[in-house]
């Protein structure tokens, strides 16, 4: 077995650092758009059973197909009935719309873990159905709603990977092109995998602070 060659990274760690602030930055705007996304339709598939029923085939198909046959569809399968888009495009709106279909879920989910009773008496004080919901019921479901949106995240982060596929220059694919120069795939994807582990190891620590920050608050 040759010998282990961890210097090269000492020439690689620019290339591997710019592309994690790719990763980053898609991520980060693909899951702002997700999140706009999923409290819209998680919104309505937990007030009304009619949107619940238009909004499902989008859901079910976005958290029923693989994430990567999704931006082989938007990047390769959609011009050929004309609408084109940039790689860039393609991925950020890929992410976004998987994401959305699962963060809806958590959405619904919290809402609908908002006893019933606290909109009943929300209405009963003459708020509206839109002011009950805004001011009674998505506060106490965002207690619930946050560790895992911020879990998301961190999933989003690593599934970002799969956007390598359209040629972006973010940490998956500058690995492959260092390996494809040195021929040292052990040194540089241990160096990619530490890298995407620190993300994600830092993200799920927010989560964890963020859930014993909620928790004290519904202490008090």
């Amino acid at each position: 077995m040759d010998d282990f060659q961890f210097e090269i990274l000492r020439f690689a760690w620019r290339d591997l650092a710019l592309g994690a602030w790719v990763t980053i930055k898609i991520s980060g705007l693909s899951f702002i758009l997700a999140l706009a996304i999923g409290f819209t339709v998680g919104t309505a598939r937990a007030v009304s059973p009619r949107w619940q029923r238009l909004t499902a085939p989008y859901v079910e198909f976005f958290r029923g197909t693989p994430l990567l046959i999704q931006l082989f569809f938007l990047y390769y399968g959609l011009p050929s009935v004309g609408i084109n888009m940039s790689s860039y495009v393609a991925a950020c709106l890929g992410l976004s719309l998987n994401g959305g279909a699962y963060i809806s879920e958590i959405v619904r989910g919290s809402l609908a873990g908002v006893d019933q009773g606290q909109l009943e008496a929300a209405l009963a004080t003459g708020l509206s159905p839109f002011q009950a919901l805004r001011h009674i019921v998505l506060p106490q479901a965002l207690f619930t709603a946050v560790p895992p949106l911020v879990n998301s995240f961190s999933s989003q982060l690593k599934e970002s990977s799969l956007i390598s596929v359209l040629a972006i220059t973010e940490l998956t694919r500058i690995g492959q092109l260092i390996y494809t120069r040195t021929f040292r795939p052990f040194e540089i994807y241990l160096a990619v995998a530490l890298m995407y582990f620190v993300m994600s190891y830092s993200v799920s620590r927010l989560s964890k602070k963020l859930e014993l920050r909620l928790g004290a608050c519904r202490v008090r």
